[in-house]
């Protein structure tokens, strides 16, 4: 799928990104709940003089789970390691990562939940007793050594909570959730950015950004770049409410934060199946994109507008949806069965999130 400026995923041109992170818990705007819930956390480990407990966070990408590990390690005065779950290939790789960490460390993991089994079993016992049992040699003479390690913080980051094994999961000692955004802290978020980015930005063209920027703190910073980039060049260099509008119109991000791959996932679900419910399946097959694009990328969003509800049966547009996209509403879903589900997708996933 190539790059969005709507996606909640990283991409090449937030290398920004960084000058933008807060520093300290303090700096961090939302998320007030986590903040005090970890401020206690943190300041209890200080008084201690321990490793602060293993931390998971978990939530939509784009809401700040990177910023938050960074700010826990600084809270903690202790150095970062920074990996991802694809990233530890062997056993040797996790070996070598905390054998160099030292005492009150932080080992932050993305992706947690993509660590392969033979990985998170190596991982059960470094993080509850801090050792790492290794097998040295071969067949008959092989044995098994324990490694004693400094005692370390794991900080984990997940968009799938449910796909993380439950032994792991059980040795986090705190779990926090993110949220999406409110539109009055995404404007702090974005007033903020402004003043590191020496953007001239009035109170209109803040609230417009903030308006689409789908709850995500990541999508407000490059929509303000983008406008800031639109004022320069096709105003007088200050984002007003009309122009934020503009430049975002121009771009094809509309005014609740939706860009055509939205609106094409949308309208082949109303005009070609009838408005649902459909199988995830086959609905990735009618706007060629992966499934796991429209369950991780496209989904969570229009969930959270709801325009679009999950069943048993499969994918249905609600009557938000057909209002949004000025087509007229027909108030009874498809009978019988199911005819656009797959038999091989029954939507068990439709659990989760």
């Amino acid at each position: 799928m190539e790059d969005r400026l709507v996606s909640p995923q990283h991409g090449d041109e937030d290398i920004q990104e960084t000058s933008l992170r807060p520093r300290r818990l303090d700096e961090y705007i939302g998320q007030e709940t986590i903040k005090n819930n970890l401020s206690i956390l943190l300041e209890a480990a200080k008084k201690r003089n321990e490793a602060l407990d293993h931390v998971l966070l978990y939530g939509p990408p784009g809401l700040g789970k990177t910023s938050l590990s960074l700010i826990i390690a600084a809270e903690m005065a202790a150095a970062i390691k920074m990996t991802s779950g694809p990233a530890i290939e062997h056993a040797g790789d996790l070996a070598s990562m905390l054998t160099a960490l030292n005492e009150g460390d932080v080992l932050f993991i993305d992706e947690i939940h993509r660590l392969s089994r033979v990985i998170e079993e190596r991982l059960y016992s470094a993080m509850e007793d801090f050792a790492l049992d290794l097998m040295v040699g071969k067949g008959p003479a092989a044995r098994s050594v324990r490694i004693p390690l400094k005692p370390f913080t794991v900080v984990g980051a997940t968009t799938r909570l449910g796909a993380l094994a439950a032994p792991l999961r059980d040795r986090f000692g705190a779990i926090y959730r993110l949220q999406y955004y409110d539109e009055d802290a995404l404007q702090q978020i974005i007033q903020r950015s402004a003043r590191i980015l020496h953007v001239d930005l009035e109170p209109g063209g803040q609230q417009e950004i903030a308006r689409r920027a789908r709850g995500t703190p990541r999508i407000a910073n490059r929509l303000l770049r983008r406008a800031r980039d639109y004022a320069q060049v096709r105003a007088d260099g200050i984002i007003t409410r009309e122009v934020a509008a503009a430049a975002l119109a121009a771009l094809e991000v509309d005014e609740r934060g939706l860009d055509p791959t939205d609106r094409a996932l949308l309208l082949s679900l109303i005009q070609k199946f009838d408005g649902g419910p459909v199988g995830v399946e086959t609905l990735a097959a009618s706007i060629s994109e992966e499934v796991e694009t429209i369950e991780d990328v496209l989904e969570p969003y229009l969930l959270q507008l709801g325009f679009l509800a999950r069943t048993p049966r499969g994918r249905i547009a609600t009557r938000l949806a057909y209002e949004h996209l000025g087509l007229p509403y027909r108030s009874e879903p498809a009978s019988g069965p199911g005819l656009w589900d797959n038999p091989t997708s029954a939507e068990g996933e439709d659990t989760e999130g």
